[in-house]
């Protein structure tokens, strides 16, 4: 059974969420601010957030934020803006969708289901190669037993490379994913110096690696298919 957590102030609208979603044979946890919440998720394996961007205690676009920095469960926003910047910044924060106040119960009930459609069609986002282990959904790595510490920079990279494994992926692709809207300002070699730390990390061998291959002239490749 899947756990969602609704973050809402509005203990009504809480509530109606609440007995509309728990038909869908979901667990129901529910908190009225950012406090409550963090206990919440420091508690529960949650594995869907309904999210209000304001909160008694704050803004849920930072709290959405700080979840973000440990974890990718996913998030639907709900708010009383339907300002274009509120929207694009929800987005931009890590949120997997955004409803705005007020709306039908069961369109939000069809948002959520679809949601963890989506999310559970990635498999858990759950990676293991040999001596390596990576779990993209809780944001934690390993090399045996020893866990990896990734930049932002080193996950995004590690994420297309797997996601892509024997095809060549060019710097220019690399870049423009990686480093997204700031692309156009980015010097190849921050891409360099990312392969470079990534390959200290996760090979045995950084000078003759054996995931991260180069193709000279082109880009990289991840050259290691995931263990069936």
């Amino acid at each position: 059974m899947k756990t969602l957590l609704i973050v809402e102030d509005d203990r009504g609208l809480n509530k109606g969420i609440a007995l509309t979603l728990a038909q869908n044979d979901l667990a129901i946890q529910q908190a009225y601010d950012i406090t409550s919440a963090e206990q919440i998720l420091s508690s529960n394996k949650i594995d869907i957030i309904i999210l209000d961007i304001h909160l008694p205690d704050g803004s849920g676009l930072d709290y959405c934020e700080k979840i973000r920095r440990t974890s990718q469960v996913p998030i639907i926003f709900l708010t009383a803006n339907d300002m274009e910047p509120d929207i694009v910044t929800g987005f931009e924060l890590g949120g997997d969708d955004y409803i705005t106040k007020p709306f039908s119960l069961m369109i939000l009930r069809a948002r959520v289901m679809a949601v963890l459609k989506r999310t559970a069609s990635r498999g858990e986002d759950k990676i293991t190669l040999g001596p390596l282990s990576f779990d993209f959904g809780k944001l934690e790595f390993y090399k045996n037993t020893e866990q990896l510490i990734l930049s932002k920079t080193e996950l995004k990279l590690l994420k297309i490379l797997v996601a892509n494994p024997g095809t060549i992926l060019t710097r220019e692709q690399l870049i423009d994913r990686i480093w997204t809207q700031e692309a156009e300002f980015v010097d190849e070699n921050a891409l360099t110096v990312a392969v470079k730390r990534l390959r200290a990390k996760i090979e045995d061998d950084p000078a003759a690696p054996k995931y991260i291959k180069t193709v000279y002239g082109l880009g990289y490749m991840w050259a290691e298919r995931p263990n069936p």
